[in-house]
């Protein structure tokens, strides 16, 4: 059967690293081209030029690689006679090159039900940056301070060097708060973002800091996703390791998510796990279960997250007896003990 002129289209895969895109494009002919393009401005533009010389409509799948893949999906939605995939593919080939790579993600494109991609907002987009660079100078300050640290433990070392460490770490305070206070101005002038951070300073654990590296990952979120795939996003969904009767290893979060959202987590769930009754009741539990703390914490983590999509979705505070509708506290403000720890449900959305 053949296409009609509207239903024709080709398919296009683009391996993304910092300094180029590796291009696979299916021919009319059904064989591959394939080209590389520096991953600037100027290489985008060639490549948008490169493939409307098809005059075919060009659905383009891109790899997901944060910055470096978002400013040309950004260059590709504007172009005309392109669409950008909805969702970015991660990669799955035994032969790991870049143009085996862009061949597999045009194969993604070609045989996956396609749906367009709608750029972020400006707001979400320039928090996002933001955040991440607040994120950047913490882990400098972090780094400055140790080595603060260790200059004053020694009888060695430098009265010069600790005073400029000292500077440093001046100099790295102010800016985190210069830029902390440019986020929050952003925020209130918003009208999706403002709302969004009210609830998540609702949830216990989730302080000022913690809310705008929150908010700055999930703004950028798209609209439809479920809460099965916001915890697959995060890397905080478990990763089984057994195959046959010999393999049989511990399952771990598959940790193939958004870094930055996952440690944004960490710190609000170790607070919440001991402050909030409802969450420190399913710490407890797990715990009773024989669950190591690291695992019982990234549960909590987890099911700090489904809150969120949660609230997000009926803009309501945090409700932590919704989100645990079978776990009994128990008289009081105390909890059950752990000997008999209170049944678990199967995690649902706040």
């Amino acid at each position: 059967m053949h296409k009609s002129a509207a239903e024709v289209f080709l398919c296009c895969g683009i391996d993304v690293s910092a300094a180029q895109l590796v291009v696979a494009l299916e021919g009319e002919d059904g064989r591959s081209l394939q080209r590389c393009f520096p991953n600037r401005a100027r290489g985008h533009q060639a490549l948008i030029l490169w493939l409307q010389k098809t005059r075919a409509q060009v659905r383009v799948c891109l790899e997901a690689t944060g910055l470096y893949s978002l400013d040309v999906a950004l260059a590709l939605h504007a172009a005309a006679g392109i669409e950008v995939a909805d969702r970015f593919a991660a990669t799955l080939c035994r032969s790991k090159t870049d143009p085996a790579d862009a061949q597999v993600l045009a194969e993604y494109a070609r045989r996956m039900p396609f749906q367009s991609w709608h750029p972020p907002e400006a707001a979400a987009l320039e928090l996002r940056t933001m955040t991440r660079h607040m994120a950047a100078l913490t882990q400098q300050h972090t780094r400055e301070s140790n080595r603060l640290h260790a200059a004053s433990a020694s009888s060695a070392g430098s009265h010069c060097v600790r005073q400029d460490l000292k500077r440093s770490l001046r100099d790295l305070e102010r800016r985190i708060e210069k830029m902390r206070r440019a986020a929050l101005l952003l925020i209130r002038k918003d009208a999706e973002l403002h709302p969004r951070c009210e609830l998540l300073l609702s949830v216990p654990g989730i302080g000022e800091v913690s809310a705008l590296h929150l908010l700055g990952e999930l703004a950028l979120l798209a609209p439809g996703l479920t809460v099965r795939q916001w915890v697959a996003h995060s890397g905080l969904d478990p990763a089984h390791r057994e195959s046959g009767t010999s393999v049989h290893r511990r399952s771990r979060i598959s940790r193939a998510g958004n870094r930055y959202l996952r440690h944004a987590l960490f710190m609000p769930a170790l607070v919440a796990a001991r402050h909030d009754l409802h969450l420190r009741a399913f710490y407890q539990a797990l715990l009773a279960r024989h669950k190591a703390k690291m695992q019982a914490l990234i549960a909590v983590a987890r099911k700090m997250l489904h809150a969120i999509f949660g609230m997000f979705r009926g803009g309501t505070a945090y409700d932590g007896s919704r989100l645990f509708p079978g776990l009994e506290l128990a008289s009081g403000a105390g909890l059950k003990e752990r000997g008999s720890p209170a049944p678990l449900q199967r995690e649902k959305t706040a």
